[in-house]
C-alpha cells in the first residue's frame, strides 16, 4: 500500500472563509487585508528605523521618516505592478498573449513575488535617486520591513486554500478542500515561517545588533540571499503551477530558477557594502512641506 493511501491520520484543514466581512457588494477578504496589514506594519517600522539615530553613522539618517510616508505609494505601485507583469512573464506569458485584456485584470489571481520584488527595487532606486539620497540604504530599511508583508501574505495564502505543498505523509500534512484527497505540505506556512518570521529576525539582529545599515546594501543583500536560499527550500516541498509543473526532469522549478539570480546579487551587495556610505545630498526634498 503506498504510505498515502491511508489518509486518516491527516490533518483536516479549518476552512476559514476567505471573505472577512460582507456588506452587500462589498467584501474585505483576507488576502487584501493581509497586504493592507503587511504594508503598514512595514511602514511603522521603517520610519522607526530610520528615526533611531543609533543605527546610523554620525552624520545620520539618509532617510528622513516623512520620506518613508512619500514612498508608501511608490512601493505599492511597484509590488503591484512588478507582480503581476512577473505573473505574466515567468508564468503564463502563453495565455496572456492569446487574451492580452485579461493582463490587468489582478483581482482574478496571479502575482509573482519576484516580480513584486523586482517592481518594488526599481521603485526604490527611483525614489532615492529623486530624492538625493543612498538607494541601498533605502532597499536596507525596506527589506527588514517587507518580511511583515511575507508573513501575512502567505498566511492569507493558506486560508485561500492555494499554494500548497506536494503530497506527503508526515504527521502535519494537511488534506485542502481543493487540492485533491492527498495529505499535503502546509508549504505556505513554511514559507511565512522561513521568508517571514525567521528572515525578519536575522535582519534585526542585523540592524540592530551589529548595526550594519553603516554599510549600505548589507542588509538589503542579507534579505535578498535569505529569501532566495529559503525559497529553494522550499520549492522541494511546494506543488508547482499546474500549467507549468517540474522542469529539467521533474525537480527543478520555475521558483528555483527565479531565485538563483537572487542568491548571486545578494552575496555580491553583501561584499560590495563596505565600499558605501550612507551618503544624500544637499537637494531639499521636493515633497517636504
Amino acid at each position: 500500500m503506498h504510505p498515502l493511501a491511508s489518509f486518516a491520520s491527516a490533518l483536516q484543514f479549518p476552512n476559514i472563509d476567505p471573505v472577512i466581512v460582507q456588506i452587500g457588494p462589498l467584501a474585505i477578504h483576507w488576502y487584501g487585508f493581509a497586504y493592507v496589514i503587511g504594508i503598514l506594519l512595514g511602514w511603522t517600522f521603517a520610519k522607526r528605523v530610520v528615526a533611531n539615530v543609533k543605527l546610523w553613522p554620525a552624520t545620520g539618517s539618509p532617510i528622513q521618516p516623512i520620506q518613508i510616508d512619500d514612498f508608501l505609494t511608490w512601493a505599492v505601485v511597484g509590488i503591484i505592478a512588478g507582480g503581476r507583469l512577473g505573473y505574466v512573464l515567468f508564468y503564463n506569458l502563453s495565455y496572456y498573449l492569446a487574451n492580452p485584456l485579461a493582463i490587468p485584470a489582478v483581482w482574478d489571481g496571479g502575482m509573482s513575488f519576484h516580480g513584486g520584488a523586482l517592481g518594488s527595487i526599481l521603485a526604490m532606486v527611483l525614489f532615492a535617486r529623486s530624492r538625493g539620497f543612498e538607494p541601498f540604504s533605502l532597499l536596507d530599511v525596506i527589506a527588514a520591513a517587507s518580511c511583515f508583508g511575507i508573513f501575512f501574505v502567505r498566511i492569507a495564502n493558506f486560508i485561500n486554500s492555494e499554494l500548497w505543498g506536494r503530497p506527503t505523509d508526515v504527521p502535519w500534512a494537511m488534506v485542502f478542500p481543493n487540492g485533491g484527497p492527498e495529505p499535503r505540505h502546509p508549504s505556505q506556512l513554511y514559507e511565512a515561517g522561513l521568508e517571514g518570521l525567521v528572515l525578519f529576525i536575522v535582519l534585526s539582529i542585523l540592524i540592530f545588533r551589529f548595526k550594519k545599515l553603516k554599510t549600505p546594501g548589507f542588509v538589503g543583500g542579507s534579505w535578498v540571499l535569505g529569501y532566495a536560499v529559503s525559497r529553494i527550500v522550499i520549492e522541494f516541498f511546494r506543488q508547482p503551477d499546474q500549467h507549468i509543473g517540474y522542469l529539467a526532469g521533474g525537480w527543478l522549478t520555475m521558483g528555483m530558477v527565479l531565485s538563483v539570480p537572487m542568491l548571486a546579487i545578494g552575496i555580491w551587495s553583501m561584499m560590495s557594502s563596505a565600499r558605501r556610505t550612507p551618503w544624500h545630498s544637499q537637494k531639499p526634498d521636493s515633497q517636504a512641506p
